[in-house]
């Protein structure tokens, strides 16, 4: 057990938080004009890598859970062919743009969710998660990326392919 979590829970839980900062780290770039192919690159595998790992936990039937893992591999198997199929060529940037916040919002939102599980302070204000501290946080994590998307796509702020 480590951090009272099983080896593979931890390495699900890693993956995810190596996304999320990397995630977060090209967003800011992006807000910056700038292009970092290396955060990118790690962003998309470990956000893969968490959303097939995702998978391979055991269920009984649909979860919301299973849901969210659905969307994002949705999401990002079109986020991996604008960027690789397609080299981010024409409207494929806008694609990828969306994409990635789509798949990096997904692995927010769950890391919002599990925080208000796992974390006493949270928990007791939400403990059922459908609470509104749970829905008030929620829904600034939407807000933000909606207007992070807002920016980048109206500007047309990343640096072209």
């Amino acid at each position: 057990m480590v951090f009272g979590m099983t080896p593979f829970t931890f390495f699900h839980v890693a993956l995810s938080l190596v996304g999320i900062v990397a995630g977060l780290a090209v967003v800011a770039a992006w807000l910056r004009d700038h292009r970092h192919e290396r955060w990118t690159d790690v962003f998309l595998i470990s956000t893969l890598a968490t959303t097939v790992t995702g998978f391979m936990f055991p269920f009984t039937g649909f979860t919301p859970a299973l849901g969210v893992g659905i969307v994002s591999a949705l999401v990002l198997v079109v986020a991996l062919v604008a960027r690789y199929g397609f080299r981010l060529s024409n409207h494929w940037r806008e694609t990828f743009i969306i994409t990635s916040l789509v798949a990096l919002y997904l692995n927010v939102f769950v890391l919002v969710v599990q925080a208000f599980q796992k974390i006493a302070v949270l928990n007791a204000l939400a403990p059922t998660g459908t609470e509104q501290p749970f829905a008030l946080v929620q829904g600034l994590v939407l807000l933000g990326f909606i207007f992070v998307g807002y920016l980048l796509l109206s500007r047309h702020r990343m640096v072209p392919a």
